[in-house]
């Protein structure tokens, strides 16, 4: 770790000489103004960080040295206020060092669907987008409908919404995959334990520039929205149904008030799903010889259970659990993310080589 800090602070100040260059056009100052910010953090920790560890073999040295018992007291002090420094630093420091996912800052597409369980999975489907909406409320943060398909019972076979807000990406990756629920449905008589699924995907919202979808790949029909009547009713053909002959992928979306809204919405998550199809791809070739469990982004795998007789939610991933069913329901699911947090950068800290060094 040491010797990466030591590269990092003389590229910080080389890039700080480069600036004082007078003869330098302006877009490559503004190039490297861009790198000196993103490696400021680092430089200024990694100083403190050189600094205490100083203070520490000075105080560790008088401790050796010194016959006054006074000076003695004060140089373990000393040791005793600066060895928890030095540790909560060199934790700062390691979580800098982690390659950071370019995505985490962004807005967030999410999509929730009933799995297997017919009605029930839908009704689950129905009980994460609230948990979800809840959390998201919390943060303070936008939750906007993007798509829905509902059934009578209160559920829904698939609904799609924007999460707006800065960091939504880094908290909400972890939810991917399949969520399964065990309890007594309402509708069963004989109090039998019923289990269900539904698939949650998380994908990062992308720019227009980074994903280019030719014309020729669409297909684009316009239909009359389903509402609920009377004035409401849509008079015009708002609703949009796109479908991208390469992938077979089709996308509805309604909700909209103009045809115009609900075609860019459609787009932004045909966009959305085009991109993580791509990273997922880079991440198989990259990680092809180390399987991740966490932001892996395998769906196909269960990573949580929701046991309502044992009040449990537990997460497979990391292996914990929470007894507070109803709480967790209600949006306060940081203790599982906070976790899977952790966990990933551990093992994406490990496969940098820092830990070692």
């Amino acid at each position: 770790m040491l010797d990466k800090l030591k590269a990092i602070e003389e590229r910080y100040e080389q890039l700080g000489e480069e600036l004082l260059d007078v003869t330098i056009n302006y877009q490559r100052a503004s190039e490297i103004n861009k790198e000196r910010v993103d490696l400021e953090p680092i430089y200024v920790k990694a100083r403190e960080y050189r600094q205490a560890m100083k203070s520490l073999d000075e105080a560790k040295a008088m401790i050796i040295a010194e016959n006054d018992p006074e000076l003695i007291a004060l140089a373990k002090a000393d040791v005793d206020d600066l060895s928890p420094k030095i540790e909560s630093l060199e934790k700062e420091i390691r979580g800098l060092l982690v390659p950071k996912d370019p995505r985490d800052d962004r807005n967030v597409i999410f999509e929730i669907r009933a799995g297997a369980g017919g009605d029930e999975a839908a009704i689950f489907a129905a009980d994460l987008f609230r948990m979800y909406t809840r959390y998201v409320e919390d943060k303070r943060w936008k939750v906007e409908l993007m798509s829905e398909s509902a059934i009578g019972v209160g559920g829904f076979k698939e609904v799609i919404f924007e999460v707006k807000g800065k960091g939504a990406y880094s908290k909400l990756k972890y939810e991917s995959g399949v969520h399964r629920v065990q309890r007594v449905p309402s509708t069963e008589s004989q109090g039998r334990i019923h289990t269900s699924t539904a698939t949650v995907t998380v994908l990062a919202e992308v720019d227009d520039v980074e994903v280019d979808i030719p014309e020729s790949d669409l297909i684009i029909e316009v239909y009359r929205s389903s509402g609920a009547g009377g004035q409401n009713v849509q008079k015009n053909s708002t609703a949009v149904r796109l479908h991208h002959k390469p992938t077979g992928m089709i996308i509805t979306c309604q909700d909209e008030r103009s045809q115009l809204q609900n075609k860019l919405r459609a787009l932004s998550i045909l966009r959305a799903r085009l991109y993580e199809i791509e990273e997922a791809k880079a991440r198989a070739e990259l990680e092809a010889d180390r399987r991740s469990q966490v932001g892996s982004g395998d769906r196909s795998e269960k990573i949580r259970t929701y046991n309502y007789p044992q009040n449990r939610v537990t997460d497979h991933r990391i292996g914990y659990s929470s007894y507070n069913l109803p709480t967790v329901m209600d949006g306060a699911i940081d203790q599982f993310i906070d976790q899977l947090s952790t966990q990933d950068e551990s093992e994406r800290l490990a496969s940098t080589g820092t830990d070692n060094e």
